[in-house]
Order: C-alpha cells, then structure tokens, then sequence
C-alpha cells in the first residue's frame, strides 16, 4: 500500500502563484511514476501533469503547459507541481496519483485526498 498526502492548496488571486506537495510512504519507490490530476465543481476528474521516475520524462495537459511545472524529489518521495500565473478555471480540488502511468483516472492505483486551490478575486 501506498499513502499520499498533499498539502499546499489555499486561495489566491488570479495571476499568482502555488506550491502544492504529495508526500509518499509505505510501500513506496522512488523509481514510480506520479501524477497530479484536478476536479472542479460539477466536472470529472481531469489528468493535469506527470513525472516518470528518471524526471525526464514529463507530460501536461493543454490547459497548463506552460504555467504549471511537475517535479520530483525522490530522496524525499515527494512531487510538486509549481502553479504559476493561476486562473479562475484553475479552481477545482487537486488529486497526487501513484502506481501507474498515463493520463485517465483508471490508470493510476493510489490516491491522495486532494488540497483545495480557489483563484479568485
């Protein structure tokens, strides 16, 4: 079993910037691939970014290349995903994922319990 847990949501304004953080433990590997996902009010959960194990190997989705940067601490069984220039549509709980790959909900096994960021004025 893997735990997630993921910290860092809050409210910001549009234009500014979070951190948000997925702790792993348990039967965790550094090598495993990790993932935030999003689900805004009303809406399915949606894949946001990815990280594989080496780091080099990252994916976004549209709506947040460019903005939104996944990274990995693997001495810590951590992944961040930095959030900048953040929009109102940004607004939806974020999900850390583990024990997978790929861009669906199906295909990742662990889940954290998700931090809330609101982008608003």
């Amino acid at each position: 079993q893997v735990q997630l847990v993921e910290s860092g949501g809050g409210l910001v304004q549009p234009g500014e910037s979070l951190r948000l953080s997925c702790a792993a433990s348990g039967r965790t590997s550094s090598r495993g691939a990790m993932a935030w996902f999003r689900q805004a009010p009303g809406k399915e959960r949606e894949f946001v970014a990815s990280i594989g194990w080496s780091s080099s190997i990252l994916y976004y989705a549209d709506s947040v290349k460019g903005r939104f940067t996944i990274s990995r601490d693997t001495a810590k069984n951590t992944a961040y995903l930095q959030m900048n220039s953040l929009k109102p549509e940004d607004t939806a709980v974020y999900y850390c994922a583990a024990g997978g790959w790929g861009t669906t909900n199906d295909k990742w096994t662990y889940w954290g319990q998700g931090t809330q960021v609101t982008v608003s004025s």
